[in-house]
């Protein structure tokens, strides 16, 4: 076990095709695709390993995404890997930049050339007698099948359905004479220049659409149906700033990581127990930044509290910038019906426009969609309970990167990474074949796996594991405290259960799997 070397001794795959064996199959070419093959680059070097990822290209979001402004709303400090330090005073950057980031780690730890490009994974069924997992993708260049065979099994395919965004459904669209657009798949040919354009939402993607569009526009109307929490940052770190300047690289990259690390905690603690004093915060910056005697009440006051929805982040108030000078204006009301020339709303206002852009939202889709079998039983995802954050109960060597809600993705997602990489080698050094999490009949209450109010969370939170009311099902948006149990919690802590196959041993069956059959 472990040896890091490739096996096709099988010949049941399509069309006779040997199965070609590794010991990890990673899910997925994003940033948490490369980030695990880094760590097992770096910590596990033993194993082999391939990363298959459905697109023609690594980058995940970074390379799919291609609308106008396109950015992260979480600084590079803490979205970079903390192996590979972020070196630019720049701390919110654009898409372009985030994507030859991921590019160049990937190619410096020679992680692009464990890639599989096109392919595409649709099933992967455990075998307890074999203690291995078939998996089963699709070229989605050739349509060719494909089938692979590993030891572990690591969804690293984020949480969106990059085919199907989420589509309201608006009357009236086919009367529209002008283009409408989807952010997801924005045409490289689109010209708004000298335009007039409706922007549709109040969420990460229209805020930041916005400005970036009202450069060439004629005019951009952010249409949406209530406010968001929108905040302003500088695009400039001045800490990193100085930081790089009097430290060596990792120093000042580690200084500033942990100051944005320890300011996201505190927000999110203030927004959770105090929320008042933080609406005081945000309403003081509004006040600053807006034109005076906006009507701040209609336009940036939401209905819920700080961090119910993850915050819209703007570096260097450019949305509102935007609408000191004219150029954006911000209407808050719902869509009666798309017209010939615009919008007409349910006010009876009517906002005219040669482009509307629909940026309302995306659609969730659990582990990629990827269909799972344990023991040729299918496992009901909403029936399991995630244990430590990446883990379902019942279901042996399968991890699952999962970034948090309240701070930058790759936080968590990269001590995910480190706590595979630490199973796979408490695993291999024991001899064991197998780690599954054990969960006792009505030992934990279950609880939705995303604690957020935001209608692209409740629209599919149902299809979802769920969480626990307490450790370790228990998933804690607190990155110091998860850090130290990833690095210094026991494995063999009586819930994550190891085993090596002895002869005719019965096969495991799972909550999950139990529930389904």
């Amino acid at each position: 076990m472990g040896s890091g070397t490739l096996s096709t001794a099988s010949a049941d795959g399509p069309a006779g095709q040997p199965v070609e064996h590794l010991d990890v199959l990673v899910v997925g070419g994003g940033l948490s695709g490369v980030g695990a093959g880094c760590h097992l680059e770096r910590d596990a070097p033993h194993k082999s390993y391939a990363i298959l990822e459905a697109r023609g290209a690594i980058g995940g979001t970074w390379d799919l995404f291609r609308y106008p402004g396109i950015r992260s709303d979480s600084d590079m400090y803490t979205l970079g890997f903390p192996f590979r330090p972020w070196d630019s005073n720049q701390s919110i950057v654009d898409g372009a930049s985030i994507h030859q980031y991921i590019l160049d780690t990937a190619r410096e730890y020679g992680v692009d050339e464990k890639v599989r490009l096109h392919h595409r994974v649709t099933r992967a069924s455990w075998s307890t007698t074999d203690q291995r997992w078939t998996v089963e993708a699709e070229r989605t260049d050739t349509g060719e099948s494909l089938r692979f065979s590993c030891q572990f099994v690591f969804m690293c395919s984020g949480y969106y359905h990059y085919d199907e965004p989420h589509n309201p459904g608006f009357p009236g669209r086919d009367q529209f004479r002008g283009a409408i657009v989807h952010p997801q798949f924005w045409p490289r040919n689109l010209d708004y220049t000298g335009q007039r354009v409706i922007v549709i939402g109040s969420g990460a993607t229209a805020v930041t659409l916005v400005p970036a569009m009202s450069e060439r526009a004629a005019h951009v109307t952010m249409l949406q149906r209530s406010p968001s929490y929108v905040v302003s940052l500088p695009g400039e770190d001045p800490l990193a700033k100085l930081a790089r300047r009097l430290l060596p690289v990792q120093a000042a990259y580690t200084l500033v990581r942990w100051k944005n690390v320890l300011i996201t905690m505190l927000m999110f603690w203030l927004s959770r127990n105090r929320p008042h004093v933080v609406k005081r915060m945000i309403r003081a910056g509004l006040e600053r930044q807006l034109p005076e005697g906006y009507d701040i009440d209609t336009h940036f006051k939401p209905r819920y509290n700080p961090w119910d929805q993850r915050m819209c982040l703007v570096p260097d108030a450019d949305l509102f910038e935007g609408i000191g000078n004219g150029r954006v204006s911000v209407v808050t009301d719902h869509v009666d019906t798309f017209t010939p020339t615009g919008i007409r709303l349910a006010s009876g206002q009517e906002l005219e426009a040669e482009v509307i852009v629909s940026a309302t939202g995306l659609n969730l889709l659990a582990l990629g969609g990827v269909e799972l079998e344990v023991d040729g039983q299918p496992v009901d995802l909403p029936q399991a309970m995630i244990y430590r954050g990446c883990l379902l109960s019942g279901v042996p060597n399968l991890a699952f990167a999962f970034g948090y809600t309240n701070a930058s993705w790759t936080l968590k997602s990269d001590l995910t990474c480190e706590y595979v990489t630490r199973i796979l080698n408490y695993m291999y050094e024991r001899g064991y074949s197998s780690a599954v999490p054990t969960l006792r009949p009505g030992s934990v209450e279950p609880v939705d796996f995303v604690d957020f109010s935001s209608g692209y969370v409740q629209r599919s939170i149902h299809l979802f594991p769920k969480q626990g009311s307490r450790p370790p099902w228990r998933l804690y948006q607190n990155y110091i405290r998860d850090r130290k149990l990833i690095r210094k919690a026991p494995l063999e802590d009586g819930v994550l259960q190891f085993a090596r196959q002895p002869p005719g041993q019965e096969p495991h069956r799972s909550d999950a799997v139990a529930a389904a059959a």
